[in-house]
Parts: C-alpha cells; sequence; structure tokens
C-alpha cells in the first residue's frame, strides 16, 4: 500500500505554501491546510525548512492559520522533526486559531514512513491547547509521553512500526473530547513492538469516554488484537472499529463472531485481510442484517516457502 500526500486536513483542502518565485494566487488564509515542505535536494531556500516556516508566517495572516501540514523538513532519515516542532512551539502566539497538525506528510517516493525520523511531538499539545486534530507519520524516534489536554478530539499515528512505549504514553494520556483514535502498529523489524498489554488501558473503556472511532491498524498481530476486542469494554462505546491493514485472518474473525455482541456499529473495517470465503460469509451474515457497514474488499499479501506461509501488513518499511 502506498501512502501518499495529504488531500485534505480537518475538512480543509490542502494547499502548498509556493517555493520563493512561485507565480501562485494564495487562497485567503482560513480556507485552506497549509502545507509547508523543503526539500534539500530540489529546494534552494535560504535557511532551509526554518527559513520556509518563518516566509510563511510573513506572508499570510498567521492569526487566521486553521491547519498546517508539515512535509519534509530536511533529510527525514538523517534529522529527526525537532526543528520542525521547535518551529511550531516558537508560532504559537501567532498561529492562535490552529485547530489541526499533521507532522511528516511525506510519501515513499520522499522516503520510506519508516525511515522518517520522528521525535517528542507532545509539545505541539502543551503549545497549542486549542487544537483539535493531531497527526504524526512515521514511527523511528517518535516519542509521546503521557499528556493532558482537554481540546484534543483525533490523534492519529501512521508507521510501519510503532514503539510501544508510545502507545502507553498515549493510554496513560488524561484526553477527555478524544473521539478518534488511529494506530498504525506495524512490524517489530521496523520498531512496532506494542503488545495486547500496552492497549489494556485503551480498551478497557476508562480511559477516553468521547472516543466513538477506534483504529488499531497494519499489526502483525491482528488476530490478537481481534481475540481482545471481543471482550474489550471499549467496544460498547464505538461507532466505528478499524482492524484493517494488518494480517487479521480466519482465527481472529472467529474470535470477533465469539466474543460481545457488534450490532451496534455503524461500521467495522476489516479490510486487507485473510478470510476464506465461508467467513466473509459469517462475518457478512452476522453483521450487515443489523445496518452495519462492513468493509472487507482488499485481500493483504502473503508467500509460501517450503510449506510456511508468510502475510504482510500493509504498510512497513
Amino acid at each position: 500500500m502506498s501512502v501518499y500526500h495529504l488531500e485534505e486536513l480537518h475538512g480543509l483542502p490542502a494547499f502548498d505554501f509556493p517555493t520563493p518565485g512561485q507565480e501562485v494566487v494564495l487562497p485567503e488564509t482560513d480556507t485552506v491546510a497549509w502545507r509547508i515542505s523543503y526539500n534539500p535536494y530540489i529546494d534552494e531556500e535560504e535557511g532551509g525548512f526554518d527559513g520556509r516556516f518563518q516566509r510563511f508566517l510573513t506572508t499570510v495572516a498567521p492569526a487566521r492559520v486553521r491547519a498546517l501540514i508539515i512535509g519534509m523538513w530536511g533529510e527525514t532519515y538523517d534529522g529527526d522533526a525537532d526543528d520542525a516542532i521547535e518551529q511550531l512551539v516558537m508560532a504559537k502566539d501567532r498561529l492562535t486559531s490552529l485547530e489541526a497538525v499533521f507532522i511528516g506528510d511525506i510519501t515513499a517516493e520522499e522516503s520510506e514512513i519508516s525511515w522518517i525520523q520522528q521525535s517528542d511531538v507532545t509539545p505541539v499539545l502543551h503549545a497549542y491547547p486549542g487544537l483539535r486534530e493531531l497527526g504524526i507519520r512515521g514511527g523511528s524516534g517518535l516519542s509521546f509521553p503521557a499528556v493532558t489536554h482537554a481540546g484534543l478530539r483525533t490523534l492519529r499515528f501512521e508507521t510501519g512500526g510503532l514503539p510501544g512505549a508510545v502507545v502507553r504514553g498515549v493510554a496513560a494520556s488524561d484526553l477527555p473530547a478524544l473521539e478518534r483514535l488511529e494506530m498504525w502498529l506495524g512490524v517489530e523489524e521496523y520498531g512496532g513492538d506494542t503488545t495486547v498489554a500496552d492497549l489494556a488501558p485503551i480498551l478497557s473503556g476508562g480511559r477516553f469516554p468521547a472516543l466513538r472511532h477506534l483504529g488499531v491498524q497494519n499489526s502483525e498481530i491482528q488476530d490478537e488484537i481481534a481475540a481482545a476486542m471481543a471482550a474489550a469494554p471499549v467496544v460498547a462505546q464505538l461507532e466505528c472499529l478499524d482492524l484493517s491493514m494488518g494480517v487479521l485472518g480466519d482465527e481472529g474473525a472467529a474470535a470477533l463472531l465469539d466474543g460481545q455482541p457488534l450490532t451496534h456499529l455503524k461500521w467495522i473495517d476489516l479490510d486487507h485481510n485473510f478470510f476464506s470465503a465461508p467467513m466473509e460469509q459469517r462475518l457478512r451474515e452476522a453483521l450487515e442484517p443489523s445496518g452495519v457497514k462492513v468493509v472487507m474488499s482488499e485481500k493483504g499479501d502473503q508467500d509460501e516457502d517450503e510449506g510456511e506461509v508468510f502475510r504482510y501488513t500493509a504498510v512497513s518499511e
């Protein structure tokens, strides 16, 4: 599965802040999600990413910026996101209407997802109490110590390997308004060492009272996660459950069907699966008559070597 540039953020279409000399008509500041990116292989702006970000602040009306997408900040496999995060934090008194931030909008052509060097992203939450949405791409070097934030509604991690320490940090955080949580766990080879035990405080249902959409995706332990979901108290409060992108097979699907009722859900995403045809039929017959939208059209990739089957998550390296 390819990872593409964001087309929108927080309901606003993405707009690339132009390089120096580009003849571009700029939109009204509060009508788009501004993408700030600096590719050191093709861009020559003085000051690199920092220079581009400062030029952005002096070109638009910063007090009207609602959404920011941070793309490349340099050689992402060599330099981490500290500079980009520092620029965001330093601008907190100017970006007074900021509601959404995505850090690491970088495609495979620019850097493989597991080569992106992230950092501690929680200073952004501390700096912007009005933030409603935070998204992160890349798990290498990523840190998320427990944080308190009264307004955050959406938290999203896109990785080929999400450290268990990050999941534990999220699980220990106080986020009373959080409605949507998505975590691409990835694979151990690229730092994805999250376990079901790390997820337990989230699955218990008492951690995030406003949570309505939970995605625990892109995992090589997806059957174990499905079995845990089958008895997880948090499921009762959800409207949407996303277990896509991983190596979910008949064992995990059977656990879901044998567990607590799922018929209250509006939507369940089981795409990129390894189900047999009979299991697909069982799932549809159990859920669709109750009005649950079941997504499971895409099959995952697998290889077989000397009788051993190897299944692959949608995103790893």
